[in-house]
């Protein structure tokens, strides 16, 4: 455990930004904060150096990710459909299986070093859930867990179950990567061409859906506001502008 706990977290909102770079920017900060805890090993404990926590908000154009222990099978679109509606296709190193990122979603990874927090991934998983759940509940949504299922879901254990927050995530020497996606303003004709995190029987929905209404951007800025706050509270983090 570190006995030298850094628990502020340096928030960035990348607003639109292409998936690759989007990836490989938390891969280096990964890789940053590993390199400390490498160094730190070295040095006795007095002189340790603490690490960095991160927390991103991003907005992909349309793209298909496929996690490692994900089936292929699960991408129903072909090279020239994809082409059609503008996607691209990547395979990640996160957990999970097929996942959509699109515009109107609100993408978060937090790049945490959780010997900073606590060293257990699935809390950390739940940590993530309830974050989104609580800003659901902001605006009268009642996100729920479903057993077995990661990710925030609306009247489980109904026939009309169905998915508005999907999470995927790695973690090496205790530093995490990837996150989660909110569909907001969604366009969920996207989640047409995949079998969405390989779950067949279930539906996937967005605020937008289920408000009844289009976010402004406004009240989307004040959405990832809201998110940030939950953030802070249910992690016991300090976030700071980066």
């Amino acid at each position: 455990m570190n006995t030298n706990q850094n628990k502020v977290v340096e928030f960035e909102d990348l607003g639109v930004k292409e998936y690759q770079p989007s990836w490989d920017y938390q891969e280096k900060l990964m890789k940053d904060i590993i390199d400390t805890k490498i160094k730190n090993r070295e040095l006795p404990a007095e002189q340790h150096m603490p690490t960095s926590n991160h927390f991103l908000l991003v907005e992909h154009p349309h793209v298909y990710t496929l996690g490692k222990s994900g089936h292929e099978e699960n991408m129903l679109a072909g090279i020239d459909k994809l082409k059609e509606i503008d996607a691209t296709f990547v395979k990640v190193n996160r957990g999970g299986d097929i996942t959509y990122h699109g515009y109107g979603q609100v993408v978060g990874y937090p790049i945490l070093d959780l010997e900073n927090f606590f060293t257990d991934i699935h809390l950390y998983m739940r940590n993530l859930e309830e974050v989104i759940i609580r800003t659901m509940a902001e605006y009268g949504l009642h996100g729920e867990r479903s057993k077995g299922e990661t990710g925030v879901w609306l009247d489980v254990g109904k026939p009309y179950a169905r998915k508005i927050c999907a999470m995927g995530v790695k973690a090496s020497r205790w530093v995490t990567l990837h996150g989660f996606a909110l569909n907001v303003n969604t366009d969920m004709r996207y989640f047409e061409y995949i079998v969405p995190c390989g779950i067949k029987d279930k539906q996937v929905t967005s605020f937008k859906r289920e408000l009844e209404r289009e976010l402004s951007p406004e009240e989307v800025e004040g959405l990832k506001g809201k998110i940030r706050k939950h953030f802070a509270d249910v992690f016991g983090a300090e976030l700071v502008n980066k």
